[in-house]
């Protein structure tokens, strides 16, 4: 039997920018120029930081990532993975609002989703990795 996740309430701005500040951290240490968006339970925007030398398309992608996440649950490198299987996965190109590309992550707090974090602004896997250094530094 599955378990269902939940949505929480919201993310506040105060966790939304210790979690920005995380992934600066790690996107600084490792020489990547990034976009990092928070949303809240809802999918609605807290916060959106793009460090200098960013490109600008980021912006727009950051968002898209974590959208995906708090809106299906999960992250969003599940549907680059299901895309990248071919075959059923294909399916997924018909379903708008989806961005298949790794770097959005859900926020959880208590077991129940609270927002999400996408990055953006490197290879899909680099922003992956500052995404999870993220959450690992507002878990620890």
């Amino acid at each position: 039997m599955s378990t269902i996740q939940e949505y929480g309430p919201p993310i506040t701005l105060s966790t939304a920018r210790r979690l920005a500040d995380a992934a600066e951290a790690e996107a600084s240490r490792q020489g990547w120029a990034m976009v990092i968006a928070i949303l809240d339970s809802a999918g609605q925007v807290v916060l959106v930081h793009r460090m200098e030398h960013a490109q600008y398309a980021s912006v727009a992608i950051a968002q898209a990532k974590a959208r995906t996440a708090v809106n299906f649950k999960r992250p969003s490198k599940a549907f680059e993975d299901a895309l990248a299987q071919g075959g059923m996965g294909l399916r997924l190109l018909a379903v708008g609002e989806i961005c298949p590309l790794e770097g959005g992550e859900p926020i959880l707090r208590d077991g129940k989703i609270v927002g999400a974090i996408g990055v953006s602004g490197a290879q899909s896997f680099q922003d992956g990795a500052v995404a999870a250094a993220a959450l690992a530094a507002l878990a620890g």
